[in-house]
């Protein structure tokens, strides 16, 4: 029990200098540019219709499931857009958006540092002086602040438009009264915005980390892929309990 804690407490700790190398990093007006738009490419474009595709039948699944469940009841679907609208800025777009990403993107990244690492790629990184942190996982981490930001936004956009179709095609519900967006308010704005970037964050380093720990050859990065997706995941699921939580609160007391 007690070389159980001890691990957990070198794993913690590598963790945390890898946090603090990646902040120092980002904060370092020294980087390549051609690297960092490499890296914007790599996560946003390439994973732009990944993301699109899902949310969008997603975002049909759920207004059609809740257009039919009040359709039985009630038969009041006027406020199906308007909720459907508020839920998607603080909760869905940013969140399944970064599901998305955890598994495309955080498999990625491991997989790529993991080879370098059981290659000896980082190693000679290290005797060129160079910090493999800031080297491989600073340009990855920046270019998921930004793209799962811009993604998130897409994303939501498509899951509103494919929801407002549905609802008219299945529903009758007009695209007047479904797109509704005076429920959306400026604090849940605020939310997704800070989720968006907390998941960005969290993934590239994670998976980073995962990628750095990848020990055995390719048995050692394959493990450290799936380190990786799974940590992201779940990192994704805690985070978005601890900023709603937090928000819900906050907004509680200053209303």
């Amino acid at each position: 029990m007690r070389w159980a804690w001890l691990m957990m407490a070198g794993v913690a700790r590598r963790l945390l200098r890898v946090v603090a190398l990646t902040l120092r990093g980002a904060l370092r007006a020294r980087r390549e540019p051609g690297e960092l738009q490499r890296q914007l490419y790599q996560v946003g474009n390439r994973s732009l219709l990944f993301v699109m595709v899902t949310l969008g039948f997603i975002g049909m699944v759920l207004v059609f499931q809740t257009c039919l469940q009040i359709n039985r009841v009630t038969g009041d679907l006027s406020q199906v857009g308007a909720e459907f609208a508020k839920i998607l800025v603080h909760e869905f777009g940013p969140s399944l958006t970064a599901m998305m990403l955890a598994t495309r993107v955080g498999a990625g990244i491991a997989a790529e540092v993991g080879s370098m690492i059981v290659t000896e790629q980082v190693d000679a990184l290290r005797m060129c002086g160079v910090e493999p942190v800031e080297y491989l996982i600073v340009p990855r981490f920046l270019a998921s602040l930004v793209m799962t930001l811009v993604l998130s936004i897409v994303g939501t956009v498509v899951a509103l438009g494919m929801g407002g179709l549905t609802a008219y095609s299945s529903f009758h519900v007009p695209p007047s009264v479904f797109f509704d967006l005076s429920r959306v308010r400026l604090g849940d704005v605020a939310t997704g915005i800070i989720k968006c970037l907390a998941y960005g964050a969290a993934i590239p380093i994670i998976s980073g980390f995962c990628g750095l720990e990848a020990r055995g050859g390719s048995e050692g990065v394959g493990w450290a892929t799936t380190r990786a997706v799974v940590s992201s995941s779940f990192a994704v699921i805690v985070l978005d309990f601890l900023i709603s939580g937090v928000a819900f609160f906050t907004l509680q007391a200053s209303g």
